[in-house]
């Protein structure tokens, strides 16, 4: 469980030299990934996801990142995320990124549920939404 009560999971992830650029902060596209490890760890501590042989899948199909500050070398950034809305096949995974507290970045990310092996949509399974709870608002 996550630390915020709103936040149903919260990965730490210690930032390492080959992630910042010349300034010595985080470089972009490395946010991305490390929503992936957040998402990643999620999905297995709740439903059990290894990523092989599961009966389901999901792909990314949009990603919307906002900065409020920067991570560097030797950070530890905390990563909450939880679902922000629910769709048919779809669902959006909001992501919060701190630093001892300070913002550093927001995303949301749509994925879309496929059955494995064939990248067709196909609804998100009911077990999976209880498992990872209900959209808030």
């Amino acid at each position: 469980m996550g630390d915020d009560p709103g936040w149903p999971h919260r990965e730490r992830i210690k930032v390492r030299y080959q992630e910042v650029d010349l300034q010595n902060v985080v470089f972009n596209a490395h946010y991305l990934g490390y929503c992936d490890i957040a998402s990643a760890a999620w999905m297995h501590e709740a439903i059990g996801w290894t990523g092989t042989n599961d009966a389901v899948d999901w792909m990314l199909v949009k990603a919307v990142v906002e900065w409020q500050g920067s991570a560097t070398f030797g950070d530890t950034l905390d990563l909450d995320c939880g679902v922000a809305r629910w769709g048919t096949t779809s669902y959006d995974v909001a992501f919060r990124g701190t630093v001892d507290g300070r913002p550093t970045f927001t995303a949301t990310i749509t994925y879309v549920t496929i059955e494995p092996g064939t990248k067709r949509p196909t609804p998100v399974p009911a077990a999976m939404r209880d498992a990872l709870g209900a959209a808030p608002g």
